[in-house]
């Protein structure tokens, strides 16, 4: 079943990426990350350009992103002020990597050093995952228990402009977590990727925060980073299509919620085993993609239509796109927001009336 993406100007089988969609959003919620890094790739494999690719996954992201973090606000595990002190840092890098996607943009080599950044990240963070991974499920095969510090000082810790973070239950420096913004925002902007798979360890190894706070507040993170970069990609690019944003969101927001149900029956080391070798898997097909596939052999096929031919609604958005630029990347915003809230009101729920029913039956009332 072929739509037409009316920005993007291609036909896509809207079945295929709704099951890819929500494909990733299984991986996303079985592994706890964003399935940006996943995403991204998959949409440039299929011919989708970067320049269109990065800012619709982001888009994406965002909904998920906000769906994930209204659950742990239900349950109260988020850290809001260590939060805005990564998203002060957050908005200053997204600006530069909205800058640095521009000027790659500009001179021809967006696709490019967007593959370069996929396999290198991928390959490094995929080969240490696999090595902790594979230590871990030894040590646990010959019962080895090992006595890890609560948290490792490294040179950031000894910056001044100290903060407590009650939550947390912290004292840090507000460089800490702004600095580790500013890389989160850049890779986002320039990649397509939420950042988690970046925040999280960091989070965990740098800052030192409690485990049951930490993705909460990465999604909460990850909410104003993807709707600056959104934004920021529609006023410059006019690349946000709604139809594709709508597909990937429907398609994720299942997956992160089959995902996570998965995820609570399976074992930490080995999922941690298997995510790297996920990414390490991904940089390879980038690898291939990228220096030795025939990059003219794609799935999708560019279409150009004539706008009278349209329907309706594909006439509505270039116009709306093309007229008001800001008011249109705000409206993809807006609507991946709803989205989000509606896909985590109905998870709340759902799980309050099953809590509900179990209490009944075993009652016997």
């Amino acid at each position: 079943m072929e739509i037409y993406l009316p920005i993007i100007q291609v036909k896509i089988d809207i079945l295929f990426i709704l099951f890819l969609s929500f494909a990733v959003g299984v991986l996303s919620g079985l592994f706890g990350v964003g399935g940006g890094f996943l995403m991204t790739p998959f949409l440039i494999f299929l011919g989708i350009p970067p320049i269109y690719a990065v800012p619709n996954e982001v888009n994406n992201i965002l909904a998920t992103s906000v769906s994930g973090s209204l659950t742990h606000w239900f349950k109260n595990t988020l850290d809001y002020k260590m939060g805005m002190m990564i998203i002060i840092g957050g908005i200053i890098g997204t600006i530069g990597g909205i800058a640095t996607f521009k000027f790659f943009n500009d001179i021809g080599k967006l696709s490019l050093i967007i593959s370069l950044s996929y396999m290198y990240l991928l390959a490094i963070i995929g080969t240490l995952m696999l090595l902790e991974g594979a230590s871990e499920i030894d040590k646990a095969r010959k019962k080895i228990v090992v006595k890890k510090k609560l948290h490792t000082h490294y040179w950031i810790h000894g910056l001044p402009l100290k903060l407590r973070f009650p939550k947390s239950r912290l004292y840090e420096s507000i460089f800490t977590p702004i600095i580790l913004g500013l890389l989160v925002g850049f890779v986002a902007a320039l990649m397509g990727v939420g950042g988690a798979f970046l925040l999280v360890p960091a989070m965990i190894y740098l800052i030192g925060m409690p485990i049951k706070l930490i993705p909460g507040t990465s999604l909460f993170v990850t909410i104003f980073i993807s709707a600056l970069v959104t934004v920021l990609h529609s006023f410059n690019y006019g690349s946000i299509d709604l139809v594709l944003v709508i597909t990937l969101i429907f398609g994720s927001i299942v997956g992160v919620q089959v995902g996570q149900k998965i995820g609570q029956y399976l074992d930490s080391s080995h999922l941690k085993t298997l995510f790297a070798m996920l990414l390490c898997a991904v940089a390879v097909a980038i690898a291939y993609d990228t220096f030795f596939s025939n990059s003219s052999q794609k799935l999708l096929k560019t279409e150009i239509i004539n706008i009278e031919n349209l329907n309706f609604f594909s006439k509505f958005i270039i116009k709306f796109s093309d007229e008001r630029p800001l008011l249109y990347g705000s409206f993809a915003i807006i609507l991946a927001i709803i989205l989000g809230v509606l896909a985590a009101g109905t998870r709340q729920f759902l799980s309050k009336h099953k809590n509900k029913f179990v209490l009944t039956k075993k009652t016997g009332n």
